[in-house]
């Protein structure tokens, strides 16, 4: 496996990983992944990661996404990590998220993100195991719009790593 910063080649295959980990219905309110346009304009340009197989295939990837436009707080970013559905189990997610963090914290990132449904227990695995704290459950936070669950009011955890290398002075 490689991890190497993502390039708009890798477009298409990043939209396919997201979509088809939507369809669980644990990964996301959103149900369908769009397009690389609409990736591309919801991701920062800085951090973006993917994995490849010893084929060259991506096998899954890794973003960050800006949670407030203000400038005090530029250095807060939400994480995204996913990985093929075929491909999970092998490591991957966390060599992303190794990644991630270490280029969050090259690139001037002092507190990084997550929401994640509960039932989602791999991903908050993933997560903690990478350092985050869960902050909170945000009790009925939205209303699931498709699948299973569609009509059903979910809960999200709020997990936070703060880092100890920016951001500390």
């Amino acid at each position: 496996m490689n991890i190497r910063d993502m390039q708009a080649m890798d477009g298409n295959a990043v939209v396919d990983i997201y979509d088809r980990a939507l369809k669980s219905g644990h990964a996301s309110f959103q149900q369908h992944g769009g397009t690389w346009a609409d990736w591309d304009g919801g991701h920062l340009t800085k951090c973006r990661y993917v994995a490849l197989d010893d084929a060259g295939q991506v096998t899954g990837w890794a973003g960050l996404s800006a949670v407030s436009g203000r400038c005090a707080f530029a250095g807060v970013a939400e994480v995204s990590v996913y990985v093929d559905p075929q491909c999970q189990g092998q490591g991957i997610g966390s060599r992303l998220m190794q990644a991630l963090i270490e280029g969050s914290e090259q690139n001037g990132f002092w507190s990084l993100e997550a929401g994640i449904f509960p039932e989602n227990t791999g991903s908050v695995a993933l997560h903690r195991k990478h350092g985050f704290e869960v902050l909170c459950r945000r009790t009925g936070f939205g209303r699931m719009g498709y699948g299973p669950m569609q009509g059903k009011w979910r809960d999200v955890l709020l997990l936070e790593r703060r880092s100890r290398r920016i951001g500390i002075d």
